[in-house]
């Protein structure tokens, strides 16, 4: 599933940036900088929802307990990489610019 989705994060880049204007090697640093952009993103959204979830109160007869708060950090974890790959906050956008902008400065 993650190859498709790799796949499809290919084409969408490709077509964004117009792929007969770039070499494969560029179209490459694109599409890795685009996915670290995306991890950054979900990773920051992630703690952002682990805040949020903090504050409620689980309890009652299935509520609580240690597998609880594991099943709770990988649902925001999971949270937090959807609402990345949906588009997010915008932060990924950014942070991609100033990926590329640093590779470009290091050529």
């Amino acid at each position: 599933m993650s190859d498709m989705l790799f796949q499809s994060d290919i084409l969408a880049t490709r077509q964004a940036l117009g792929a007969g204007d770039q070499n494969p090697a560029q179209t490459a640093n694109t599409v890795a900088a685009r996915q670290a952009a995306e991890e950054f993103e979900a990773v920051f959204l992630s703690q952002m929802l682990s805040h949020m979830f903090a504050g409620v109160e689980t309890g009652g007869a299935f509520g609580g307990g240690h597998a609880e708060q594991v099943f709770q950090s990988v649902m925001v974890d999971e949270y937090g990489k959807m609402m990345a790959r949906s588009g997010g906050v915008g932060i990924a956008d950014s942070v991609m610019s100033e990926i590329l902008r640093m590779q470009e400065s290091q050529e």
